[in-house]
């Protein structure tokens, strides 16, 4: 006997992207706030990370990290999902979330079908930045707030206090 249950619509697809290779795009009406996919892959140290990808940055290379913790990263590359294919974009429609070590995408406002899925990366470079990684690290997200870059702006410094004497 069938089951007369019926699936949730799926929420997105994955197809070309204007921004970058394949994208993640609203299949339906998304809510703010909804939870729309988890960001999986083999879980490996940071150690592990520099070993597997050594070298200078390379805008045609595809790296799909993200780090969880001091610990720990993803590695989408190996058994992720199409979490993966979500492009960064400076004024962002979803965000991530950790939850105890687990890393959503969830909408940070109402998307439209069509629209694609894009969350701001933040990149942290341990080094000093150079113009390679200015041109590897490049974002063509076209936003009017784009800041031309997905690396994370630099942390402002707060003003010391001065002392009253």
């Amino acid at each position: 006997m069938p089951s007369t249950q019926r699936r949730p619509p799926r929420l997105y697809v994955v197809k070309k992207s204007a921004i970058h290779g394949r994208g993640v795009f609203a299949a339906t009406t998304i809510s703010k706030g909804t939870r729309i996919i988890e960001y999986v892959g083999e879980r490996i140290s940071h150690a592990d990370a520099a070993i597997r990808y050594t070298g200078e940055a390379d805008p045609k290379r595809i790296i799909l990290l993200f780090t969880v913790n001091r610990r720990m990263v993803i590695d989408a590359a190996v058994g992720g999902n199409d979490a993966r294919f979500i492009n960064h974009a400076c004024a962002p429609n979803c965000e991530t979330v950790d939850e105890g070590g687990h890393i959503f995408i969830e909408a940070i406002r109402r998307i439209e079908p069509g629209a694609e899925l894009t969350y701001d990366y933040h990149l942290s470079l341990g080094a000093r930045r150079t113009k390679k990684d200015e041109i590897a690290y490049q974002c063509r997200c076209g936003s009017r707030k784009c800041r031309g870059t997905m690396i994370a702006p630099p942390r402002k410094r707060r003003p010391r206090k001065q002392r009253a004497d």
